[in-house]
């Protein structure tokens, strides 16, 4: 293959996300016009399977649309992969199973790369091994581009760019809450959540890195604040309603954390940011919000057990390979808040800045591919000259750190995804707020 063909390749296009990446650039982008794109797996019967479903939507074109065979196992053909393009975009999870080998050869290529693993002791292990020589390379590394975590990372972002406009600064605390999302399990989730389990129950040890809200940040962070972390059942005062735990908080927030960090702390170096999900109003509400929470807890302690797990995975959980239909792709979708406090305006108990991050598809797949789509484009197009001083730099970066004003104008313009100020205006009334004080 010609160095550098390509402007994204697909790896693992014949993935359950990697499908419906592999449609949404077709769509949105078409076929050899100003995104140079191919697929890239290791069955070619699967490949051309996947070539088949875009006839569709690229009609006669769909058969002239390229495929490379490449094994996530091995590290030649992976090479060679790299080489051919600017940007690979991996579906090929769990990544702490299959992940590492195409991480290393773009990182000693210099190749970029993004992914939509939601694995933290994984990335904390690639960080580990690879991020100084991705510093060297000029390969600029960005995990965690799907419903991992580009709404509460960029949702804080846009939260915090308003803050800095309307009161002059950022602030100091942000709580995110679901309020409503409709979508399905696939079996890749469901399967990176096992694997983390079983990581866990062979490693004790990884327990304490898992509770670290910093794991994820570079060593010399500096951060020492608590962080709240919900374990249960709660009334949450700006909404006006009850809440549980969300399940992905335990990589949103490291996430979250970690853009913090990179951005030379531009939150604050006592920045305090949690997660949850809510259950609705009333006793109602609240009832909903503590059977949740023991459902999640039984789950998470079924899986925990060895004997448990084996019947979920065989009876009960989605395959690899499984996950929603088509139709409850398009019925899916998510309806995020974001609430942010400043300790200087009604000493800090009410929130001052208030928005909203909304998408149109199930957000773990429909719009997973999305945002996923997006983030490689944005790398392969927007962000390819590495002659500005931030994005130019090799490592490993979060969307909120390397992603700016372009991405979500991306997002806002090909994805249909929504970053809206819903905050009451008597919020940011600084005369109001310097009475408060």
């Amino acid at each position: 293959m010609p160095r550098g063909k390509y402007d994204v390749i697909i790896f693992g296009a014949t993935s359950f996300v990697g499908g419906i990446l592999t449609r949404y650039i077709a769509e949105q982008y078409g076929w050899n016009k100003d995104l140079k794109w191919a697929m890239a797996g290791r069955s070619e019967r699967k490949l051309q399977q996947v070539r088949g479903t875009l006839a569709p939507i690229l009609g006669d074109q769909a058969g002239d649309v390229e495929y490379i065979i490449a094994d996530a196992a091995d590290e030649a053909s992976l090479t060679e992969l790299c080489e051919s393009t600017r940007v690979i975009v991996s579906t090929v999870g769990p990544y702490a199973l299959y992940g590492e080998p195409l991480v290393k050869a773009c990182v000693e290529t210099g190749i970029d790369y993004c992914d939509l693993t939601g694995e933290p002791q994984w990335i904390k292990r690639m960080l580990d091994k690879y991020e100084s020589k991705a510093a060297e390379t000029g390969a600029r590394i960005v995990h965690c581009c799907g419903f991992d975590s580009i709404p509460s990372d960029m949702g804080v972002r846009h939260l915090q760019e308003l803050a800095k406009e309307k009161v002059g600064h950022t602030l100091s605390k942000v709580e995110m809450r679901v309020k409503a999302a409709k979508g399905g399990m696939s079996g890749g989730t469901i399967a990176s959540m096992l694997q983390l389990t079983k990581e866990v129950m062979a490693n004790p040890s990884l327990k304490k890195e898992l509770a670290n809200p910093y794991s994820l940040c570079p060593p010399d962070h500096g951060f020492r604040a608590k962080q709240p972390d919900i374990k249960g059942a709660f009334f949450d005062r700006a909404s006006n309603t009850w809440g549980m735990p969300f399940i992905m908080a335990a990589i949103n927030t490291r996430v979250v954390h970690r853009t913090n960090a990179l951005l030379e702390k531009e939150y604050g170096e006592r920045f305090l940011y949690n997660e949850g999900m809510l259950t609705g109003k009333g006793a109602k509400g609240r009832r909903m919000a503590k059977a949740m929470t023991l459902g999640l807890g039984a789950f998470i302690v079924g899986a925990a057990i060895k004997p448990t797990r084996a019947l979920l995975e065989k009876f009960v959980l989605p395959k690899p390979g499984q996950g929603p239909s088509p139709k409850e792709q398009e019925t899916g979708y998510f309806d995020i808040r974001f609430y942010g406090y400043d300790k200087e305006y009604k000493h800090g108990k009410e929130p001052v800045i208030a928005t909203k991050v909304t998408g149109d598809k199930d957000p773990g797949y429909g719009f997973t591919g999305k945002m996923l789509g997006e983030a490689a484009v944005c790398l392969a197009l927007d962000y390819h000259n590495r002659g500005k001083k931030r994005w130019g730099k090799g490592g490993f970066w979060t969307p909120g750190s390397l992603f700016g004003e372009v991405f979500m104008e991306r997002l806002q313009k090909n994805a249909n995804m929504t970053f809206e100020d819903i905050t009451p205006a008597e919020s940011t009334d600084k005369e109001s707020a310097e009475q408060a004080a």
